[in-house]
């Protein structure tokens, strides 16, 4: 392999959420929260990011950018990174689109609450399936709109749409919106062909919008193949597609994202009320091009990697904590896994592995807004030695959680 995936780099000191922001947003807390472990004892296997450098292809493209020395007002006034993207898209997806629908926004999230606001009223209903990413949720809070969740079906490990529920739901008048997630986080499900044409005909049949949320589409296992909704949704107008690199490749932080309108009325409505005015971080565009232009090398050795770390962390699983059903997920870095088997009395898992593991993870209903009680999601984009003693300390938990329960 051309690409190192196994150094460990220090992120202390840049401000990263994943080292420094950790007590906010798992523990709602602040600086005063305690744990039994010292922040830089944590093996952190939570937020969404990658503990792998960014494909130096990508740095170096951003620091010929510096060389120019100029870091002005910034837009996109040609066609070459449409071509970069459309070009991505043709490759991997056999797909592409118009360049008059792209649009952009500093991430899906921000894109998700403005769409929320635009598209739906006071009065009306955003459906999803859980369990639920998080700001799904948090996008309809905002805007003060009613949340009705559709829960997948799960069948030894294995999640899979409530057809004839999320049909009912969708069918009252008051519904306006399906947020999809495709993959779908946090199982990491690749909808098949004939699962995504059966969301299609409740949506099409309701006259509902759809924002498909594909931002995990590149990161799926060896012979999986992701299918965008707008390929099942051909000439579905109410169609808006969220892609970006920075998941990808390691560049959340830059800030920015793909968002594919094909309705040209809400895609002036959009612009129009876009907080930052058509401006884009010019580090962030070249960062992006570089990604579709170079980085698929580096990609392909991504998901060799990954696939082994999911590999290790399965048989882990099957050999010492026989009691869980895991199946490896078809997309994303991030592994769902029921803890219930073995703490079914754990109220609080994260506060519970951060104190009694030193590992910091994500799980619960209140992270996955329902339907996720007593699973946690664990980051595996990282070295595996780094999994290897993470996976360790959440068997050594378990093991003395147990031997406490029978002491009781």
């Amino acid at each position: 392999m051309h690409y190192n995936f196994d150094e460990i780099i220090d992120r202390r000191g840049t401000n990263a959420l994943n080292t420094d922001g950790f007590r906010g947003y798992i523990f709602h807390a602040g600086p005063e929260k305690k744990f039994s472990f010292k922040d830089e004892e944590f093996v952190r296997m939570w937020v969404a990011d990658m503990e792998f450098a960014t494909p130096s292809e990508i740095c170096e493209a951003i620091k010929r950018r510096i060389d120019r020395r100029i870091f002005g007002y910034t837009v996109i006034g040609d066609e070459e990174y449409y071509k970069s993207l459309t070009t991505w898209c043709k490759k991997m997806y056999d797909w592409n689109f118009p360049q008059e629908e792209l649009t952009f926004s500093t991430g899906v999230i921000p894109a998700l609450y403005e769409l929320v606001e635009d598209l739906v009223a006071l009065d009306e209903k955003v459906l999803i399936t859980t369990p639920s990413y998080g700001f799904f949720k948090h996008a309809s809070d905002y805007t003060h709109k009613e949340l009705v969740c559709s829960p997948l079906k799960i069948e030894e490990g294995y999640f899979s749409i409530d057809f004839d529920d999320l049909a009912k739901k969708a069918a009252d008048p008051k519904t306006k919106l399906l947020i999809w997630c495709n993959p779908h986080n946090p199982s990491g499900r690749v909808w098949k062909k004939e699962e995504l044409q059966c969301v299609a005909d409740i949506v099409e049949q309701n006259n509902l919008w759809i924002i498909s949320d594909e931002i995990h589409c590149d990161l799926i296992r060896a012979g999986e193949v992701h299918t965008p909704m707008a390929k099942i949704m051909k000439n579905y107008k109410k169609l808006i597609t969220c892609m970006s690199a920075s998941k990808t490749f390691n560049m959340a932080g830059l800030m920015f994202s793909n968002i594919i309108i094909r309705d040209s009325a809400l895609r002036e409505v959009f612009k129009s009320r876009d907080k930052n005015v058509g401006d884009i971080n010019p580090l962030s565009l070249v960062a992006h091009k570089a990604a579709y232009d170079y980085c698929g090398e580096w990609l392909q050795e991504l998901r060799i990697y990954l696939d082994e770390n999911f590999k290790y962390v399965s048989g882990f699983l099957t050999k010492k904590l026989p009691k869980i059903t895991f199946k490896v997920p078809a997309a994303t870095y991030l592994a769902w896994v029921d803890m219930n088997p073995y703490l079914s009395d754990v109220d609080d898992i994260p506060a519970f592995f951060a104190n009694e593991a030193g590992v910091l993870l994500e799980g619960g209903d209140t992270l996955f807004v329902g339907n996720a009680k007593g699973f946690i999601r664990l980051n595996l984009a990282m070295p595996r030695r780094t999994i290897i003693e993470g996976m360790n300390r959440i068997y050594e938990a378990i093991q003395r959680h147990a031997a406490t329960r029978i002491s009781k």
